[in-house]
This record gives structure tokens, sequence and C-alpha cells, in this order.
């Protein structure tokens, strides 16, 4: 035969070889943890506040850019005012950012 066969080496397990493999794996849970995860519980926390604490009269921009002040709020929907005698009634998850006061007339 040409080929001689190839014989797997046999290696040594310490009881530290084994922490040594899974370190990596642990690094890398603990970067994206910090990096994607805490970052969007935060966000997803203050969005929640945000949406917990809208009234009447606060102004608002929606998902789909559309600046209007909110008129009448019930649990899952705003009806958005964007202009003089057009509303729009909107999810409230919908609404993206609240303004400073004022800022509509602004625009």
């Amino acid at each position: 035969m040409l080929i001689s066969p190839a014989f797997a080496q046999a290696t040594s397990s310490s009881p530290g070889s084994d922490l040594m493999a899974f370190l990596p794996m642990v690094a890398i849970f603990v970067v994206f943890y910090f990096l994607l995860i805490r970052p969007q519980q935060k966000r997803s926390k203050e969005t929640k506040a945000m949406l917990s604490s809208l009234q009447k009269g606060d102004e608002v921009v929606t998902a789909g850019g559309i600046v209007g002040r909110v008129t009448k709020l019930t649990d899952a929907y705003a009806t958005v005012e964007v202009a003089t005698n057009v509303e729009m009634t909107v999810q409230r998850s919908a609404i993206s950012l609240m303004l400073p006061k004022g800022t509509i007339k602004t625009l």
C-alpha cells in the first residue's frame, strides 16, 4: 500500500483544558449581552414608559414619520391631529417619539 493509515493522537485531558474550551463561548456571550441584548432591553423599557405617560395634547411622531398632536387616547389607540380638522387613529405602539411642546408651530 502506498498510503499509510493515520491514527489519532492521544490527548491528555486535564481539568483546566475543559474550562479553556468553553471560555471563548462564554466571552462571546458576554460581549453579545453588553453590546446587543442589554441596550435593546433599555430602549424597550424607555419606549414602554413613554407610551404609558402619553397624554392628550402631547406632540408626537409616528413610526411613519407623521407629526401631530394627540387629541384622544384609549388603551390601544391614539387619535392624532395632523392638520386642522384632520385626525388619524393610530396604534399606541406606532408612536415612536414624543416631541417637546411647541415643536409643531416651528415646522
